[in-house]
């Protein structure tokens, strides 16, 4: 119901018919299509989630995380496709058939859940989040207004309260989002509004050529950033990283000045709290005096490294947090609550990120509704259609605690060192660096290159 508008707009879908009865007599006909009649077997729906649930119960989450059973059973691309049926067809297939299908699905997919897959930054089954999930896919909300999904909203203000809790600030604001490649391209588009906020409706006409510094060791989203944000990739200046993969500060001021001396607009300086490949942290504190002396946003991309604030032991690695503007945590990576969640949160209390991105959808977004419309936080995301990614967050927070998942990450951590110790000690293996965070950098080096000196074509063979 749009109150000022004072019509109402309906959208049916299958649910308006479900519920009705086909009765000859009185049906209602449009188009030839018997309107009040179903449109699929209910029956026959319920009994299909119900054999695919515990379907999955027997295959993915009793089996996948058996350590005996395979990672994958790896097929190459052609040959895939034919053992899968993927074609679509104009007729249905039947219950049986699909459960089948199925089952293939789950055969030669990777099992993310296993003890023995580590090919990206997440793994491992929690079973909490797991559970939430189900929930939000039975429930398939939307998270936009409150009217429409009261409940995730309200879960995600509170998560989105207490993350902002551990980064050290005393209020701040934030939304989930798909993806921390996401969350980095919010902060870069927010540091520019911030910086120029005529841009919303003007353009980039008539702007300076507006430059950005980076880690050489960052995450490729900020190059992608910049090109989908207009600002271009030439304009993302990658600064020098010690031997260990930090931003080296005394780097960045020297390229900040040089920009300037060049005619360009500093804007932004994006520091990584847990490089994708070695694990390194950059020096918060002294890249964030940097940004003070020149009025530079800054913006953490703690996307990987994040989840080590919630240790005490282990939170020193992102000594500084507390000064950036906006930082990008994903506790589905070490903190397990399942892909994806991703957080972009951000220190201004102002406002800043529903002015920098609302449309103000009159449809949508009425001002004018029965209850406290700050609750309406859709308007703060591009998106318009959202999932609620914080409640599988926040289902695990319940389940374990702060001090559960505090024990999460000084576990990883703790695995962490004993493989190093086993590299130490096995013949065959040399390790890169010390590790700082959960990265362990190695080599293996097979029988035919060990008693080879190191030079140009030792490394040459071991690259090859």
């Amino acid at each position: 119901l749009s109150q000022k508008a004072h019509f109402v707009c309906v959208v049916p879908g299958d649910n308006d018919q479900q519920d009705m009865v086909p009765n000859k007599k009185s049906a209602v006909l449009v188009d030839g299509i018997v309107l009040n009649g179903p449109t699929t077997d209910a029956k026959a729906g319920e009994k299909f989630v119900e054999e695919a649930c515990r379907l999955i119960m027997e295959e993915v989450v009793l089996k996948a995380t058996d350590v005996n059973e395979k990672v994958c059973e790896w097929r190459p691309p052609e040959q895939l496709k034919e053992l899968l049926d993927l074609e679509m067809r104009d007729t249905g297939e039947s219950p049986h058939r699909l459960l089948e299908l199925c089952q293939d699905v789950i055969r030669y997919s990777v099992k993310t859940n296993h003890p023995r897959f580590f090919n990206q930054l997440y793994a491992g089954l929690d079973y909490y989040s797991l559970v939430a999930r189900f929930m939000t896919e039975a429930l398939n909300p939307s998270v936009y207004t409150y009217e429409v999904s009261p409940v995730f909203l309200l879960v995600e203000e509170a998560v989105l309260k207490k993350m902002i809790e551990f980064i050290g600030w005393k209020e701040g604001d934030g939304i989930f989002n798909p993806g921390g490649s996401v969350s980095n391209m919010y902060a870069m588009n927010l540091a520019r509004y911030k910086y120029c906020p005529d841009i919303k409706e003007k353009g980039l006409s008539g702007l300076p050529r507006l430059i950005l510094f980076t880690s050489a060791e960052c995450h490729y989203s900020m190059k992608k950033a910049a090109s989908f944000l207009g600002i271009g990739t030439e304009n993302v200046c990658f600064v020098e990283t010690d031997g260990r993969g930090k931003m080296i500060p005394e780097e960045l001021e020297k390229q900040v000045w040089q920009a300037r001396k060049e005619g360009a607009a500093p804007f932004l300086v994006c520091a990584t709290s847990g490089t994708t490949v070695l694990g390194a942290f950059d020096p918060l504190d002294e890249i964030a005096d940097i940004c003070e002396r020149h009025g530079l946003w800054l913006h953490v991309d703690a996307s990987w490294g994040g989840s080590a604030l919630m240790s005490r032991k282990h939170r020193k690695l992102l000594h500084g947090i507390h000064r950036a503007n906006s930082v990008a945590w994903n506790p589905h990576k070490m903190l397990m609550a399942g892909i994806q969640c991703c957080a972009l949160l951000v220190k201004d209390k102002s406002g800043l990120l529903k002015k920098c991105y609302s449309a103000k959808a009159s449809y949508l977004f009425q001002q004018d509704k029965f209850y406290d419309v700050s609750y309406d936080t859709g308007d703060k995301s591009i998106q318009c259609s959202r999932r609620p990614d914080a409640f599988k967050f926040w289902m695990t927070w319940k389940a374990l605690g702060t001090l559960g998942l505090e024990e999460r990450v000084n576990r990883a951590l703790a695995l962490s060192r004993y493989l190093v110790d086993e590299i130490k000690k096995r013949e065959g293996f040399k390790l890169l660096m010390e590790p700082e965070y959960a990265n362990i950098c190695f080599w293996y080096i097979p029988p035919s290159l060990r008693e080879m000196e190191e030079g140009p074509e030792f490394w040459a063979k071991l690259n090859l």
